[in-house]
C-alpha cells in the first residue's frame, strides 16, 4: 500500500523537478502536474509526484500525523 505525505518545497530544480522536504528527509520528486509551483509551496506527493498544493496548516497536520506514526 502506498500512502501520500505532505511536503515543503526547498528548490525548484527544472519545470519537471523539485527538492522536497519530508519533515526532515528531503527527496526529489515531479511537480509537472501542477502549475505555478514555488519554493516555500507545501504538495502532497504520492508515489513521487506533486499531486495536490496544500496550505500550511493542512501540510503541517499531515507531518505531524506522520511522525506520530512512526512513518516518518
Amino acid at each position: 500500500m502506498c500512502l501520500a505525505t505532505a511536503g515543503k518545497i526547498l528548490k525548484i530544480v527544472d519545470s519537471n523537478t523539485a527538492e522536497v522536504d519530508f519533515g526532515g528527509i528531503t527527496s526529489e520528486i515531479k511537480i509537472m502536474l501542477l502549475d505555478k509551483l514555488k519554493t516555500g509551496d507545501y504538495v502532497l506527493v504520492h508515489a513521487g509526484f506533486a499531486i495536490n498544493k496544500l496550505s500550511k496548516k493542512d501540510a503541517l497536520d499531515i507531518i505531524s500525523a506522520s511522525k506520530e506514526s512512526g512513518l516518518i
